[in-house]
């Protein structure tokens, strides 16, 4: 896992949110505006990849931060779907609960490596 770059595994988790985002909203009987909220933060993500590629401070903050309020904002359709017994939905959400907190913890090792070779 030291081999896994942020910016690619944050591509992943992007993309996983918005093709499994998408892919829910699309199948979805009565869709919600809100079912998108993975899609457009999968969006920015992957807006934000070339910034974090780069190691712009700033930009990886910003995806971070966002990746974060993304595990939050993927608890309520979690309870939702297991609430109403949907399978699908039950696996969709924690598939990209599982990539975004995947993507939050490479962060997390990458600034600690970085804080730790800038103190060497």
């Amino acid at each position: 896992m030291n081999n896994i770059k942020p910016y690619q595994v944050s591509a992943v988790n992007a993309f996983s949110l918005i093709l499994i985002g998408g892919y829910g909203y699309l199948q979805s009987e009565n869709p919600s505006i809100t079912a998108l909220i993975p899609v457009i933060t999968g969006i920015i993500l992957i807006l934000l990849n070339n910034g974090i590629k780069v190691e712009n401070k700033i930009i990886a903050h910003v995806a971070v931060s966002l990746t974060l309020i993304m595990i939050f904002g993927l608890i309520m359709p979690l309870l939702g779907s297991i609430k109403r017994s949907d399978i699908g939905a039950i696996i969709r959400v924690i598939i990209m609960l599982s990539t975004t907190i995947l993507a939050l913890i490479i962060f997390i090792k990458s600034f600690i490596n970085a804080r730790r070779n800038k103190a060497d």
